[in-house]
């Protein structure tokens, strides 16, 4: 498994994100199932608001169930190394066209409940960070076209 595949989450936030699978995995598709049952026995299914609904509901379970499986799957608990370097995981202090910004680089679900700004590895900025270090002035292009200059000032491992 590459760095980049990692993700790199707290005790806590595995232990939510467990529990949330493993609800969302047996109650929670119970519950949907047995409306999509009941809805069925209405009868005609073309104009069944209550069954499609349902099974709408259904997909979206069964879609939280796979990223929450695969998230799992292929996360590190703890905290990435605290060398300087920036990576998924980290709290990052940058100076972002001269503005001094502090966000989380990684998955939302390491967060949590904090109010701290996350941005993903994968987006513009975080792409543009990853793998560099505490000094390292890099630019990347915006969304909107404009490009930007990124001071690293800071990195530490996020402990929630």
């Amino acid at each position: 498994m590459s760095d980049s595949a990692v993700t790199w989450l707290t005790q806590e936030a595995h232990d939510r994100l467990k529990a949330e699978l493993e609800h969302l995995s047996g109650p929670a598709r119970a519950e949907i199932a047995e409306r999509i049952a009941a809805a069925r026995d209405e009868g005609d299914l073309k104009e069944n608001g209550g069954y499609h609904a349902a099974r709408e509901e259904q997909g979206k379970n069964e879609a939280r169930i796979r990223e929450l499986t695969e998230k799992l799957r292929s996360a590190h608990i703890g905290t990435p190394p605290d060398d300087g370097m920036v990576e998924a995981g980290m709290l990052v202090d940058v100076l972002l066209a001269g503005e001094p910004m502090t966000f989380l680089l990684g998955s939302r679900e390491i967060a949590g409940t904090t109010d701290v700004d996350v941005y993903s590895p994968t987006s513009p900025l975080g792409a543009a960070i990853d793998g560099h270090a505490i000094g390292d002035t890099v630019s990347y292009v915006a969304p909107n076209g404009k490009e930007f200059t990124v001071e690293i000032t800071g990195a530490k491992p996020f402990v929630g």
